[in-house]
């Protein structure tokens, strides 16, 4: 039980975040700045496996040690996930496509960063609180 409140709490905290993020940064940085390299319309699949995953991360390699460590620790944690992953997109995207603007790599990492700490931060105060 103490997972899947886990679970739930890192999906509806990452997943409100990630959402408010995206209805302002798809169309005031990411359709700017990338253009033509965005797909015409939302693709769900990709999204959803994407969520899937990356929640069952969060929650194994950081809200589980912060149950034990504390909220610090997961956040801690959480942010070094999320600037690891947003890491390697952008910069894999920076390393193998003709064009990929630096100031999307660094605001995509903070973002990363920021979104996975305190989704992870939340997961664990809840699952301290509810498990």
């Amino acid at each position: 039980m103490k997972w899947i409140v886990a679970y739930l709490a890192a999906g509806v905290s990452f997943g409100t975040l990630d959402a408010a993020w995206l209805s302002w940064a798809g169309k005031n940085l990411y359709r700017p700045a990338l253009g033509e390299l965005l797909a015409p319309s939302f693709r769900p699949a990709p999204a959803i496996v994407f969520y899937l995953l990356y929640i069952a991360a969060m929650v194994w390699f950081a809200v589980r040690p912060g149950v034990d460590q504390g909220v610090g620790a997961a956040a801690l944690n959480g942010a070094l996930l999320g600037a690891i992953a947003y890491a390697t997109y952008d910069l894999t995207n920076q390393a193998t496509l003709k064009t990929w603007p630096v100031h999307v790599s660094l605001i995509d990492i903070a973002w990363g960063a920021f979104a996975t700490g305190v989704a992870s931060a939340a997961a664990c105060w809840a699952t301290s609180k509810w498990a």
